[in-house]
């Protein structure tokens, strides 16, 4: 058990760029960063924040998610990113992930799974740095969970999850869904009862501007729930942010889902900690409820805020939950029709393995 996450190091915003300044400083660090390398105007924000503290002690690992036809405009600007990572970071390799299969199936999980084997994290890196700002939740949350693995074998290395979040920017990003909602690799549990008792699946969907289609599919694929818990951010940078994802999702909520108003969860849209904690704690508390007459399963479906995605990846892999998901066929992103959005971003950083952790003991204390 991880029992330092509910307190792990954290860095919020301009405490994040004195963290790197202050703790990459030493000669003796050696980095690899994987991050993505996208249409996402946020995907090169981590990389030069790394670069300028670590100069050529920093390599990098940078993803190109590649789903079929994408928009000339998209394409444009992911190969302007892509150029810029190359310069900010030169000591880079890019990795092409084909997203769909021939038959249009979702495998991008199992192969970032397979290129991030064939090129092992060398002996002499001390940190290894995973930006899940632009990446995909089939992509991210299968690599994460391997590099943190990676790093919790090699007792010398510290593993780090970096954020750049904009909730206004996410809402122009929208997505074409696809029609095979799936487990993300990694992380699809068994889903069937032991035999003795019956299953009861408890559905924990992350509402999100613009995601309904795409919940939707994901909760018939789940099949019966014996409750749904929608999660909202809350608090959050607009105040009214859960209540226009109230308004926008009535249908499902009260219709389709027959959501019990008691059963909403709120989490924090700029700590994952806070996510991460409260899923813990609905954990602890459906199983200690159900012990005896069902079998418990709490099934993820982070398709929003990355923050929020952060802290159900962290829940996911402490407690083994499984996380469902759609996988996107194509995006488009309102920007240079749209007027400039004046709302600055909010970074995130956590550590959530490393010598630093090395003497806490089961609860989480030094």
């Amino acid at each position: 058990m991880r029992s330092h996450w509910a307190n792990c190091i954290t860095n919020f915003d301009e405490d994040v760029d004195e963290f790197v300044a202050d703790y990459f400083v030493e000669p003796s660090r050696r980095v690899l960063l994987v991050a993505a390398a996208g249409f996402d105007p946020r995907s090169r924000r981590i990389a030069q924040m790394l670069s300028t503290a670590l100069g050529d002690r920093l390599s990098s690992l940078f993803i190109r998610e590649e789903r079929p036809a994408p928009s000339a405009a998209l394409l444009e600007q992911a190969d302007q990113n892509e150029a810029a990572l190359r310069a900010i970071a030169p000591n880079c390799k890019v990795l092409k992930v084909e997203i769909f299969a021939d038959d249009g199936a979702p495998v991008g999980g199992a192969r970032i799974i397979k290129l991030l084997g064939e090129n092992p994290i060398a002996d002499d890196v001390t940190d290894v740095i995973l930006d899940l700002s632009a990446l995909s939740t089939g992509v991210g949350f299968p690599a994460a969970r391997m590099l943190l693995e990676d790093c919790e074998a090699a007792t010398n290395r510290a593993f780090h999850l970096m954020i750049v979040s904009n909730p206004e920017l996410d809402d122009r990003i929208s997505g074409v869904p696809c029609s095979r909602p799936s487990p993300v690799k990694g992380f699809s549990p068994p889903m069937e009862a032991d035999g003795e008792h019956d299953l009861a699946q408890i559905w924990i969907p992350q509402l999100a501007c613009g995601r309904m289609s795409a919940l939707t599919q994901i909760g018939i694929a789940i099949g019966r729930c014996y409750k749904i818990c929608p999660l909202l951010p809350f608090p959050s940078r607009n105040p009214r942010r859960a209540d226009d994802l109230l308004s926008e999702y009535r249908g499902a909520l009260v219709d389709e889902w027959e959501v019990d108003p008691r059963d909403v969860v709120y989490a924090s849209e700029k700590n994952p900690l806070d996510c991460y904690r409260t899923l813990s704690t609905l954990k602890v508390r459906f199983d200690r409820t159900m012990d005896g007459t069902y079998e418990p399963r709490m099934v993820l479906s982070p398709v929003g805020s990355k923050v929020l995605a952060a802290g159900a990846l962290m829940a996911a892999i402490e407690h083994g939950m499984a996380v469902q998901y759609l996988e996107t066929e194509s995006y488009s992103f309102v920007d240079s029709q749209a007027p400039q959005i004046n709302t600055p971003d909010m970074t995130v950083h956590l550590i959530l393995s490393g010598p630093i952790y090395s003497s806490y003991d089961e609860t989480g204390r030094i």
